[in-house]
């Protein structure tokens, strides 16, 4: 386990970074364009193509492009698997481009190693009891919740932490193969954060969202005498080689959970809430409910 400050899977703190309903991206800063160009280089020296390169490295050639692009920060796996395929004179050249990254706008240098967890996985399961995750939730909750922020953000503040939230949504549509389970609670949604009007936008896009063929949607119910979740919120993610890892955060603190141990007993605990929640078709039905009444 490690822990650091920092974090992003959905809460309102200007350090946090989270997901929504559009496909803006974040302006690339130089150090990834760099990071990029230098991929780029290495590659072509090699006479491959992108094509011929994401596979051997085990990521998309959308993917690659988008890192070549400077649009993505780089996994920590891509380092060694490009090692592997360029050789080990161009992995040092690559390792040394890699340290001199900067964060990505509107992501806090503990979550991009989060972030780049959840870029390379096969499942990626979240269970929330805070607040909805930042991959589900649309425009009006993002901004709804940065207005909250204390100590209060500048408005250009505000829309950069939009921006990353937008952007990395799109892991949900740049990964149809990668499964996506959610559970969260009610409670949640009968907040109302923001108003009627934000709750229904709300609810309208996890209705959308959940209707895609990646993504299972559980909610909680508020009565529910047997219930897993009780420590809190967690977040799981399957890698491609199938390592498991955890992540929790909260009040400015967070932790990536890399023990296999302690990771497969959050992965049994998960299941257990799975079988808890409502059923997929019963959240959508209970959803349809809630907007209907708004």
């Amino acid at each position: 386990m490690a822990t650091g400050n920092g974090g992003g899977t959905g809460g309102s703190t200007a350090r946090r970074e989270g997901g929504a309903d559009g496909g803006c991206e974040p302006e690339p800063s130089d150090s990834l364009k760099t990071f990029g160009a230098v991929l780029k280089a290495l590659r072509e020296e090699a006479n491959l193509t992108q094509e011929q390169f994401a596979p051997l490295v085990r990521y998309s050639a959308a993917y690659i492009a988008k890192i070549e692009q400077g649009k993505r920060f780089p996994p920590r796996d891509l380092l060694d698997r490009s090692d592997e395929v360029l050789g080990a004179g161009a992995g040092r050249v690559l390792g040394a481009a890699a340290r001199s990254l900067t964060r990505k706008v509107g992501l806090a240098t503990w979550f991009l190693q989060w972030a780049g967890i959840e870029e390379d996985t096969t499942s990626l399961y979240a269970y929330e009891c805070r607040v909805v995750p930042g991959l589900l939730q649309p425009g009006p909750s993002i901004r709804a919740l940065f207005e909250r922020h204390l100590p209060p953000l500048t408005e250009e503040q505000s829309e950069r932490q939009v921006m990353a939230r937008l952007a990395r949504q799109q892991l949900l549509v740049e990964r149809p193969n990668t499964a996506f389970s959610f559970v969260i609670e009610q409670a949640l949604l009968e907040r109302r954060m923001g108003g009627a009007e934000v709750t229904k936008a709300l609810l309208t896009h996890l209705l959308v969202v959940g209707r895609y063929r990646n993504v299972e949607l559980q909610v909680m119910p508020l009565v529910q005498e047997e219930h897993a979740g009780f420590e809190g919120e967690m977040y799981l993610a399957e890698t491609t080689d199938h390592r498991w890892a955890g992540y929790i955060e909260g009040h400015g603190s967070s932790m990536l959970v890399s023990d296999p141990k302690a990771a497969s007993s959050m992965l049994q605990r998960y299941g257990k809430l799975r079988s808890q929640a409502l059923s997929h078709q019963a959240t959508a039905c209970l959803l349809e409910q809630m907007r209907g009444a708004l």
